[in-house]
């Protein structure tokens, strides 16, 4: 067979025929993974020259300092980080347990009861634990894991009986134990569905986190009520950008995390 000189074409940088598909791909990929952090870079420093320029009074002055700011912030990834660890360490157990046969018949009475954490105002939680249990850091964190419990529960569950009967059957023929299809085959191909539900279960938490402030757990909630406690506009706006931001920051690393515990083929 002859060969011509395009059978025998090197592959040379900007080759529309070789690597020109996965240096789009690549760039394409660079541009999703920076966008996001550069955007809300922008908008940080946008936020800090707008407070610069104003006039704070004692009170904004207060408020609006680094110590406060950063103080607000940690605390406020404390709530949502600490929320969200002991949600996936409960849920995605229990997923896995109510997905086995023996368990099928309690299925409605424990989604029922994660349908009626969720169905409650996040604020009708909060103040429901503070009432009966108290106050405190440790209180807003109860709260927060009933809140976001039903997603992850939920899409852990999905994740799991999406997977094709025939594979786990194939397993099984293999000789594998029912263990060993669940680790090696089903939580496989159950995770991108269960890093979805993580990940909504943490954006969440960063959004109810706000209001734990009421329950005296600290985080960004605690800029945001003084402002509409003391009428500072500049305040509130303030704590109010600071919590959008670090709810955007939360999705964006926990999309980079999905992107990179997804198993490769899925």
């Amino acid at each position: 067979m002859t060969m011509t000189a395009e059978d025998v074409r090197p592959e040379v940088a900007g080759d529309p025929y070789s690597t020109g598909p996965d240096l789009r791909e690549r760039a394409s990929t660079v541009r999703r993974y920076l966008f996001m952090p550069v955007m809300l870079a922008v908008v940080c420093v946008l936020l800090y020259l707008w407070v610069s320029s104003k006039q704070l009074d004692s009170i904004e002055a207060r408020l609006l300092n680094a110590t406060v700011i950063r103080d607000s912030i940690v605390r406020h990834l404390e709530l949502v980080g600490l929320s969200t660890v002991l949600v996936i360490l409960i849920a995605v157990p229990l997923g896995i347990l109510l997905t086995r046969p023996f368990a099928r018949p309690f299925v409605p009475a424990v989604v029922g009861l994660g349908n009626m954490g969720q169905a409650i105002p996040s604020l009708g939680v909060i103040a429901l634990l503070a009432l009966t249990l108290g106050i405190g850091f440790r209180y807003a964190i109860i709260a927060l894991v009933v809140y976001a419990f039903l997603p992850v529960l939920r899409n852990t569950m999905v994740g799991l009986r999406q997977v094709d009967p025939a594979v786990i059957e194939s397993g099984r023929g293999m000789g594998m134990t029912k263990a060993a299809v669940l680790g090696r085959i089903e939580m496989p191909l159950a995770v991108p569905v269960v890093l979805a539900g993580v990940r909504t279960a943490l954006v969440i938490n960063v959004g109810t986190a706000t209001i734990a402030v009421l329950t005296n757990a600290g985080g960004l909630g605690t800029i945001i009520f003084s402002g509409i406690v003391q009428n500072r506009q500049t305040v509130l706006l303030t704590g109010s950008i600071l919590a959008a931001v670090l709810a955007l920051a939360v999705d964006y690393v926990a999309g980079v995390a999905e992107d990179k515990i997804r198993p490769r083929g899925l």
